[in-house]
């Protein structure tokens, strides 16, 4: 296997620059999302001050639930793996995976896009049923978007990979290599 394209966006963008970038677009999706599930709600509920405890909690726990829902589907395809346990920026706990064999690109698609559409959909609906909680569910909605803005720009640079690549995610959690078969062993 050559190594097609390794990517680690905390050395091709900056830590900094991410998390400026994650934050701007959970501010932005949290409008969106209020100002849409408002009108479709059609009136405004009281805010609920008992959501508060739970939503800090859950606040909390949300780059755990997330770092989880990318392990579900490894878990579902049945795929061998070591999963690390971290604390990251020494306070909140990930898992990080590494699987024992590559990975082809639609089961990558898969892990990315798991923790988007198992948590933002049921968040999305979740808000429209439960008026008083809306705006902490919205909170945690939009914060999980923002946290997979990371998850879409590994999509975009698969997406531009060749379509017979495999992936293989580092084991630090730091990044991951597109690989592709090289002429000399597709001879073999």
């Amino acid at each position: 296997m050559n190594c097609w394209k390794s990517i680690n966006l905390a050395k091709d963008f900056g830590r900094n620059r991410l998390l400026l970038m994650s934050s701007l677009i959970t501010l932005f999706s949290f409008i969106l999302l209020y100002v849409s599930i408002t009108i479709a709600q059609g009136s405004t509920a009281e805010v609920s001050e008992a959501g508060i405890i739970p939503f800090l909690l859950l606040l909390l726990l949300l780059p755990t639930i997330h770092s989880s829902m990318h392990i579900l589907p490894l878990i579902l395809m049945n795929r061998r793996m070591k999963i690390i346990f971290k604390l990251k920026n020494g306070c909140f706990p990930v898992f990080y995976y590494y699987t024992k064999y590559h990975l082809t690109k639609k089961a990558y698609f898969i892990v990315a896009l798991a923790p988007t559409i198992l948590l933002t959909i049921p968040g999305v609906v979740a808000s429209y049923y439960f008026n008083n909680y809306s705006v902490y569910i919205l909170l945690l909605t939009s914060a999980n978007i923002g946290i997979a803005f990371i998850d879409l720009l590994y999509i975009s640079y698969l997406w531009k990979a060749p379509k017979q690549s495999v992936i293989e995610s580092s084991e630090d959690g730091n990044g991951l290599d597109i690989l592709i078969q090289g002429h000399e062993q597709a001879r073999i």
